[in-house]
């Protein structure tokens, strides 16, 4: 569990202080359970899950399923790679229209360089 603890951490982008403060624990008990030494008791990991309701604590305490019960949280944190890869829409022909395909009008070709989708809580997920 600490790796995934680590992994968690990363995900959110807070330190082990940050952390320690937010879930109301000391740093020396983030640190220990990190490191391996110790394991999270029942109130440590149920603070966590209050102050990070979207936590999915099957993946925490597991291993099962993914970080976060909502897709748009993981999505904003690991864009699918899926995407990234053109799998899901595989349309070339649109993407060409996108670009501006000017063989026919004899202007030079702009290329997509970068796709940026936004949500409406702020989060963001970059393609290309």
């Amino acid at each position: 569990m600490n790796k995934r603890l680590q992994q968690f951490l990363n995900a959110e982008n807070i330190t082990q202080s940050q952390f320690a403060e937010k879930i109301g624990v000391a740093k020396a008990s983030v640190s220990h359970i990190l490191a391996g030494r110790n394991r999270p008791g029942f109130d440590f990991i149920e603070s966590m899950s209050l102050s990070f309701p979207d936590l999915n604590l099957d993946w925490l305490i597991c291993g099962k399923g993914r970080m976060y019960k909502s897709m748009r949280q993981e999505a904003a944190i690991f864009p699918d790679p899926s995407i990234e890869a053109g799998i899901l829409n595989p349309q070339p022909a649109s993407l060409t229209e996108l670009s501006g395909d000017s063989s026919q009008s004899g202007q030079t070709p702009h290329n997509i360089t970068k796709v940026v989708i936004f949500y409406d809580d702020g989060t963001y997920t970059e393609l290309i």
